[in-house]
């Protein structure tokens, strides 16, 4: 079934257009991927899905409801939220204090112990720095507690911005299975990434945006088979 149905969208900054008569479908329960370059439109999209980015034209359904159009808080409230590339952590709040910011909104605050103990299971090194400051985290751990921040809205559908982005090789794989772990959890993954050989062996299905338009997708599989995802993103 899918959970998320973005039909002929198009967006822009201002005069300038950034994503053309995009359409794609992300299917209840699986990791799906949006592969592309640097300025591909690939934030853009999350942009767009999230209201932060107004759609020009086409429509964006989440369960079947219309969510483009919708202000942010509207969006997060359906159950859908964004771990942005970057992080963008509070830096001199703790870590607890970042993970409780993330369930400011009503469905999120009746849940907010249960989450935060999920969160404290799925990353024990967070509930050991429960009181340590943002910013005196490794990247690492900075990550995973944009990851957790996350979670404290009970999404049903996360979105991944770049999550690999300036990690260690090492950090870039706990990652990516942190990614298959939520996933496994029940959580369906939309995800944003740069590191195509990690993403397409957790994905189900990608598609591969160019210039602000899908010009390839299909099963992971079908996609790393693929001449020319291989010889543009595989390097062989």
């Amino acid at each position: 079934m899918n959970i998320l149905h973005v039909q002929s969208v198009s967006a822009h900054y201002g005069d300038v257009q950034a994503l053309w008569d995009m359409t794609f479908d992300v299917h209840e329960g699986q990791i799906v991927a949006l592969l592309g370059a640097n300025g591909a439109g690939k934030t853009t999209t999350l942009k767009t899905i999230c209201g932060l980015l107004p759609v020009s034209s086409g429509e964006i359904r989440y369960e079947n409801r219309r969510i483009s159009g919708m202000p942010v808080h509207e969006v997060v409230a359906q159950g859908i939220t964004l771990i942005p590339e970057g992080r963008q952590l509070f830096p001199k709040m703790t870590v607890e204090e970042n993970l409780i910011l993330g369930a400011y909104l009503k469905r999120a605050k009746q849940k907010r112990a249960q989450n935060l103990k999920r969160v404290y299971n799925l990353f024990p090194r967070l509930a050991e720095r429960r009181n340590q400051i943002a910013e005196t985290l490794s990247g690492g751990e900075q990550q995973m507690l944009a990851i957790g921040r996350g979670l404290m809205q009970d999404p049903t559908l996360v979105l991944f911005d770049e999550p690999s982005l300036g990690l260690a090789p090492i950090l870039v794989h706990e990652v990516f299975r942190v990614i298959q772990d939520l996933n496994a959890m029940g959580l369906t993954i939309f995800l944003v990434e740069q590191n195509v050989h990690q993403t397409l062996r957790i994905a189900h299905y990608g598609y591969v945006i160019e210039g602000g338009r899908i010009v390839r997708h299909g099963s992971s599989q079908e996609l790393e088979k693929d001449p020319k995802v291989r010889e543009a993103y595989l390097g062989f």
